[in-house]
């Protein structure tokens, strides 16, 4: 019998070394997944959800601050997105429409 807490690890795939020397990559797919979450959040908002957008720094990059905020839910997400992932973030119609009802 093995004591509890030995597990053998040497059967393990071990991910490709590629795969760590690629920090171009592992940042691109992270901040795809930030603003797919972004877009699915705003596009399933209530009436009561607030969504404000400003610029924060303008050199040597454009950084956005999105605010979203759900009160009925108790919930807030503060996101900074740089110029690019703002533009593909605004590309989707549903967050055109939160914007739009949110300047009304």
């Amino acid at each position: 019998m093995k004591p509890p807490g030995s597990y053998k690890i040497a059967h393990r795939q071990r991910p490709h070394e590629s795969s760590y020397l690629d920090a171009v990559v592992i940042g691109r797919d992270r901040a795809q997944r930030i603003v797919d979450s972004l877009r699915y959040e705003i596009s399933r908002g209530s009436d009561s959800q607030s969504l404000r957008i400003r610029q924060v720094f303008s050199t040597p990059r454009e950084i956005y601050r999105i605010e979203l905020s759900s009160p009925d839910l108790g919930y807030q997400r503060t996101t900074l997105l740089d110029r690019d992932a703002l533009e593909e973030l605004l590309e989707a119609d549903e967050v055109q429409s939160a914007i739009d009802k949110a300047d009304l």
